[in-house]
C-alpha cells in the first residue's frame, strides 16, 4: 500500500500557521489599550487635555445659548430661571477662537448644545465656520437638538458641515409631551425626525429619552419598536439631579430594569459594538435595522472612560457635568489672553476633574449639589439666596399650562422634596377656602395686560372682514341656502366685534361677582381691541393660512391688589362673545385658547414682561 507523503518544508508551514489557531487568546482590555495607545500616538493630545487619571479629552460640547423653545421640567425649575445679559454671552469669534483652539491641541469632535441651540442667531453660519476646522483634525460636528424648529433648516445644517443629529423626545403622546415640555410642539419634533432620517449628510441621528418614572417609563416599548424599519438609536437617560429639578432617586427608572423589560419581550436581542468612549451601551434586534441603549449616568457610571469638556454659553469651561466647579475662559480672552495662556488654564480646570460624578459620593450628594439646572450648563445662575441684578431676565411658564403643570409636578416630586412645599394664597391654615387680607398693603397703580385668541373657519373671518355685503345689518342680499340663512342669522346680531369688546369691558367690570375670592377693585381704565389675523399654521407652508381674532385687554387701577384676573376676565369674556356671536357659521370648528398674561406693572411682585418667544 503505498501512502503520499508531504514535503517537510510544506508541512511545516502548514504546521506553523496553524499554531495561532491554538494559542491563547488576547484579552479584550489589551486590545482595546493598544487601540489607544494607537490612536494617541497618531493623533497626541495637547497636555492641557489629559487629567491626572490619564483621561484624555478629545470631545468638546459647546452650548451656543441659555435660550429654549420648550420648558422641560427636568431641565428648567418650574420658577423659570435668570439669563445672563447678552454681554456675558460668548460672540461667534469668541466661540471660534476657543474651538480652533481647542481642536488643534487634539479635540476631533465637537457638539452644539444649549438651551435650544437653533435659536441662536446665525447658528448655520457658525456650523459652517466650524467646519473650516477640519484642516486641523476637527472629523465630527454634531448638534443636540429638540427639534421644534429644526426641520425646514436642517439640509442648511448639513450642507454646511453637521454630521451627527441628537433629537431629543420624551413621549409619543402629545398631551404628554406639553406635560412634561409646558409648551405644544409635538408634532413638529415628529416631522424634524423624519426629515433627519431622510437626510443621507447625516452620518447617525439618536433619539434620547429621559425616562421618569411613574410618567413615560410604559413607553419604552413604544420607542423600541421605532428601531424595527428606522435606522435609529434610540437612548434611554436616567433621570439626573440638577438644582430646581426636584430629582428623587424614587423617580429614577435604573437602565437595568429597563434592560430587563425590553429582554422579557424580545429575548433575542444581543450586546451591539459601543464606539470608544460612548456613553451609551448599546443594544440589537435580530431584525430590527436600528438600535437602542442606555446612558446610565446614575446607576452605572461611565467616568472611568469619559472624554468630554463643556463650554458653556457664557465662556466656562465645565470638565464634569456634575461639578459646579468652572472656570471662566471668556473673562481671560477680554482681558487679552493670549492662547498659551487659555491652554494653562484649561489644564488647570482639567487636571482638577474628579474621579467620577464631581467628586460626589453618593446619588444624595448630587441632589444636593449646588449645580447648574440642565438648561444653564450654559449660563449664569446665581446661588438661592443671592439677589440677582438679572431679575428682569426672568423667564415664566406659559399661564395656560402652569396650574395643570404644578399639580402633576407636585404629584410626580412632592415626596421626600426637601424644598419648601407651593402655598396657595387662598386657602388658609386649615384648608378652607379663603380671601386674601390686603388691608395693610399700599394703595399703588397697577396695571395688566392679558391676550387670548379664538380661531375660526375661514367662512367666519371672511363675514367679518367683509363689509361689502352688509345691508344695514339685516343680511339681506344673502342666498337663501343654509349657509346664507346662517350668515344672515350672525349679522342680524350686530357688528360682532364691537359687540365683543363691549362685553369685554363689562365682564372686566364684573370679576369679583364672577370668580369668589377676587377682591372688588375700582378700575380707572379698560381697554380691549379685538383683531382679526391671518397666521401661517405652525411647521406648515406659508400658503396654509389659520384665521383667528385676537382679544388684548389692559386694565389700570389704583389699588391695593393687581388686575391680572380682571384683564383674563376681560379677554376670557370677549373671546366668548365672538363664540355667541358666530356660532350660527362656525360652533362646529372655532377653538379658544393661548389666554395669559402679557405683562403687569406695580405691586410687591414687581413688574413683568412675556418674552415673545414663550408663547
Amino acid at each position: 500500500m503505498s501512502r503520499t507523503l508531504r514535503p517537510p518544508k510544506l508541512h511545516r508551514r502548514l504546521h506553523q500557521s496553524a499554531k495561532p489557531q491554538h494559542a491563547q487568546p488576547v484579552p479584550l482590555a489589551s486590545v482595546v489599550q493598544a487601540k489607544i495607545a494607537q490612536i494617541d500616538k497618531e493623533r497626541p493630545l495637547h497636555s492641557s487635555l489629559v487629567d491626572t487619571f490619564h483621561r484624555g479629552h478629545d470631545y468638546l460640547r459647546i452650548s451656543l445659548t441659555e435660550k429654549c423653545n420648550l420648558r422641560c421640567f427636568y431641565c428648567m425649575p418650574s420658577e423659570g430661571v435668570e439669563l445672563s445679559p447678552k454681554a456675558h454671552i460668548l460672540t461667534d469669534d469668541e466661540l471660534i477662537r476657543l474651538a480652533t483652539l481647542f481642536v488643534k491641541s487634539g479635540v476631533r469632535k465637537i457638539r452644539l448644545t444649549g438651551g435650544e441651540p437653533t435659536v441662536r442667531k446665525g447658528v448655520v453660519d457658525l456650523v459652517g465656520r466650524l467646519n473650516e476646522l477640519r484642516r486641523y483634525g476637527l472629523r465630527s460636528i454634531g448638534m443636540t437638538s429638540n427639534g421644534i424648529a429644526l426641520h425646514r433648516r436642517l439640509p442648511q445644517f448639513i450642507d454646511n458641515g453637521l454630521t451627527h443629529l441628537n433629537l431629543s423626545l420624551d413621549t409619543l403622546d402629545p398631551f404628554k409631551f406639553e406635560i412634561m415640555t409646558r409648551r405644544p410642539g409635538h408634532e413638529a419634533v415628529l416631522r424634524s425626525l423624519q426629515v433627519a432620517l431622510a437626510s443621507p449628510g447625516l452620518r447617525s441621528v439618536k433619539l434620547n429619552v429621559v425616562v421618569i418614572k411613574d410618567l413615560n417609563e410604559h413607553e419604552v416599548s413604544d420607542f423600541v419598536e421605532m428601531t424595527r424599519e428606522r435606522d435609529l438609536s434610540v437612548r434611554f437617560i436616567e433621570f439626573m439631579p440638577f438644582t430646581g429639578n426636584k430629582w428623587q432617586q424614587t423617580k429614577m427608572v435604573p437602565s437595568s430594569e429597563l434592560l430587563r423589560r425590553i429582554s422579557s419581550k424580545h429575548p433575542q436581542l444581543f450586546k451591539a459594538a459601543d464606539e470608544l468612549n460612548d456613553t451609551a451601551r448599546s443594544y440589537k434586534i435580530p431584525g430590527y435595522l436600528g438600535s437602542f441603549g442606555f446612558i446610565s449616568s446614575m446607576s452605572d457610571h461611565f467616568c472611568a472612560s469619559c472624554n468630554r469638556l463643556r463650554l458653556t454659553a457664557d465662556g466656562q469651561i465645565k470638565v464634569c457635568l456634575f461639578d459646579n466647579k468652572e472656570v471662566s475662559l471668556r473673562d481671560r480672552i477680554r482681558a487679552g489672553a493670549t492662547d498659551d495662556d487659555l491652554l494653562e488654564l484649561i489644564g488647570q480646570a482639567v487636571r482638577g476633574k474628579a474621579e467620577k460624578h464631581g467628586g460626589m459620593k453618593d446619588l444624595d450628594d448630587l441632589r444636593e449639589g449646588p449645580n447648574r439646572p440642565m438648561i444653564l450648563i450654559g449660563g449664569f445662575y446665581p446661588s438661592r439666596n443671592a439677589p440677582s441684578k438679572y431679575a428682569r431676565h426672568r423667564r415664566f411658564n406659559d399661564a395656560a399650562h402652569h396650574n395643570h403643570l404644578t399639580m402633576i409636578q407636585r404629584r410626580l416630586f412632592s415626596s421626600g422634596s426637601k424644598e419648601p412645599e407651593p402655598k396657595l394664597t387662598h386657602i388658609d391654615g386649615t384648608g378652607r377656602p379663603s380671601m386674601v387680607n390686603v388691608s395693610d398693603k399700599i394703595p399703588s397703580k397697577r396695571t395688566a395686560t392679558a391676550v387670548g385668541r379664538i380661531y375660526i373657519p375661514p367662512v367666519a373671518y371672511h363675514l367679518i372682514t367683509d363689509t361689502s355685503q352688509r345691508k344695514d345689518g339685516d343680511g339681506s342680499g344673502l342666498p337663501a341656502d343654509p349657509l346664507g340663512k346662517a350668515k344672515a342669522k350672525v349679522r342680524s346680531k350686530g357688528d360682532v366685534l364691537t359687540v365683543a369688546q363691549l362685553a369685554a369691558i363689562m365682564g372686566s367690570k364684573k370679576t369679583s361677582d364672577l370668580i369668589p375670592l377676587c377682591h372688588p377693585l375700582a378700575l380707572s381704565h379698560i381697554s380691549v381691541s379685538l383683531t382679526p389675523e391671518e397666521v401661517a399654521a405652525p411647521e406648515s407652508d406659508s400658503s396654509n393660512l389659520r384665521h383667528r381674532i385676537t382679544c388684548r385687554a389692559t386694565v389700570t387701577c389704583e389699588g391695593k391688589t393687581g388686575v391680572e384676573m380682571e384683564a383674563l376676565t376681560a379677554v376670557s369674556v370677549g373671546l366668548l362673545t365672538v363664540w355667541d356671536m358666530l356660532k350660527a357659521v362656525a360652533g362646529k370648528e372655532m377653538v379658544i385658547g393661548q389666554i395669559f398674561v402679557k405683562q403687569k406693572t406695580g405691586g410687591k411682585s414687581g413688574d413683568f414682561v412675556r418674552a415673545a418667544d414663550e408663547i
